[in-house]
């Protein structure tokens, strides 16, 4: 996302002539390219069969609609929203998920090597109706990258997701999240528009943040992970087709009782950045 300013010069081109000992006269100077602005803006639409976070199900397995914006200045600063529908009795009644967040990327030198740092806030509008506590949560992360590969560590500010103050129990300060994620274009190896995708993550969880799985056991950490394909029309738009599992069986005590809400399932999406 992030677009760098240059500063193009203009080309004097002169050709020369040994014909009768003449010079032609000097080309006019090529028109010098425009600057990319400072700040650039772009939204984004998807639909998805259903949305899933760190491997689990937020929509009770069903389908979501989202969409959001970033805005990007040439210095490496940025900010961004994200929103989707959710699942209402998974979040003490809120049906939405807004995110929100901050930061500053940029690139080693000439190493090629990326680094991100920032904030990551995510809100749940109408989790605090009926005297509930709400749910919200706040993140700092700080990431790296190279070439087709990028890594982030997801660090909690707080409690977790609000689980201390929904739960009781201890705090679930600590806890951490770890994402390695890859894409890759395959219009190299013959296959213009298609491109592959591929995830790992690590969830470490503490105190009243962890999660009681099938068997009733208290799980402290998980693994999550997805593998997929996207292709990219002509207008822009992406159609994506996605594996995604986890190592954790837990269930939507809300709405779903009997639901596995972290199992292995497919994921459909079309989405547009404009």
């Amino acid at each position: 996302m992030k677009k760098i300013n240059l500063a193009v010069a203009g080309l004097l081109a002169v050709s020369a002539t040994h014909l009768f000992a003449q010079t032609a006269a000097p080309e006019a100077p090529a028109a010098a390219a425009a600057p990319a602005p400072d700040w650039t803006i772009t939204g984004n639409m998807a639909l998805s069969s259903e949305y899933r976070t760190r491997g689990i199900s937020q929509t009770d397995k069903k389908p979501a609609l989202s969409g959001g914006f970033d805005v990007v200045h040439s210095s490496g600063f940025y900010i961004g929203n994200w929103n989707s529908n959710i699942d209402s009795d998974y979040y003490s009644g809120a049906n939405l998920e807004l995110d929100f967040w901050t930061g500053f990327r940029g690139t080693l030198g000439d190493t090629g090597v990326g680094y991100d740092i920032g904030a990551f806030y995510y809100y749940y509008p109408g989790s605090a109706r009926n005297n509930a506590p709400g749910i919200d949560n706040k993140e700092i992360y700080v990431g790296t990258s190279y070439g087709p590969v990028s890594a982030r560590v997801y660090i909690p500010i707080g409690d977790f997701f609000s689980a201390q103050r929904n739960f009781g129990g201890k705090s679930a300060s600590g806890s951490f999240y770890v994402d390695v994620s890859g894409s890759y274009d395959l219009s190299s190896m013959g296959a213009p528009g298609f491109g592959v995708i591929g995830h790992i993550g690590y969830q470490d969880l503490r105190g009243a943040a962890k999660l009681t799985d099938t068997s009733g056991k208290l799980q402290s950490n998980y693994v999550d992970w997805k593998l997929g394909m996207t292709y990219t029309f002509a207008n822009g738009y992406v159609v994506g087709l996605t594996y995604i599992d986890t190592d954790i069986d837990i269930v939507n005590a809300g709405g779903s009782p009997h639901r596995i809400i972290s199992g292995a399932t497919g994921v459909l999406s079309l989405s547009k950045t404009f």
